[in-house]
């Protein structure tokens, strides 16, 4: 009698993400490419508090980066079909909408062009998720501690940018890599091979002295 195979055992894949990034709103729609079997988690963190912990600028804080990064993720959302329409403001202070379900609030922010740092917004998006009273949730000590855990959990792990897929002890970092990690979860093997070991070993011939900006 030939055994029935066993069913594929289940893979954790946390998507680490801010909704300041237009790069996560690019990604959003893609993770429901992710396999089944795959158990996604869903990472909210604080992407200013990963920069400071790894002594880094932002996009937005370089001028010519900055408008290359905007102009790019205009074009990539024309090139996806998605629509795309940035906020008031960028960046934004995000900690309001962190709290709040991701897709709803990435769609609020990017494809609608939403500030989600205006009250009013906030409210409507809450009645949205039918979050009965926003300012109670905002407010929550548990829901800020866990936003605080989740950055240093991601800080832990080495998470350096945003949006981030952690499957394992490897990360694929931005909206473009998540073809590299579905073939990751198809074939890890692959990446085991002696070329991408090297990599894992690679001596640095020299090093830049970094000075802080101002």
């Amino acid at each position: 009698m030939t055994p029935t195979p066993s069913a594929p055992q289940s893979v954790r894949v946390s998507w680490v993400f801010d909704v300041i990034s237009p790069f996560a709103y690019l990604a959003f729609p893609r993770l429901a490419e992710l396999p089944a079997g795959v158990e996604l988690e869903l990472v909210p963190v604080l992407f200013a508090a990963l920069l400071d912990h790894f002594g880094q600028r932002g996009p937005a804080e370089i001028p010519s980066k900055r408008r290359f990064t905007y102009r790019f993720v205009l074009w990539r959302a024309r090139r996806l079909g998605l629509p795309l329409r940035m906020p008031p403001a960028h960046p934004f202070n995000p900690l309001a909408a962190l709290r709040h379900a991701a897709g709803t609030v990435l769609q609020a922010v990017f494809g609608e062009g939403r500030d989600v740092s205006d009250p009013a917004v906030i409210a409507d998006l809450a009645a949205q998720l039918s979050v009965a009273d926003p300012r109670a949730a905002l407010a929550d000590p548990a829901i800020k501690q866990r936003l605080r855990d989740n950055t240093q959990w991601a800080c832990s792990r080495g998470v350096f940018g945003v949006p981030t897929l952690v499957i394992g002890a490897e990360l694929f970092w931005g909206h473009d890599a998540l073809d590299m990690a579905l073939d990751y979860l198809k074939q890890p093997q692959a990446f085991e091979d002696p070329d991408m070991r090297l990599i894992d070993s690679l001596p640095i011939a020299a090093a830049r002295t970094l000075t802080k900006a101002g």
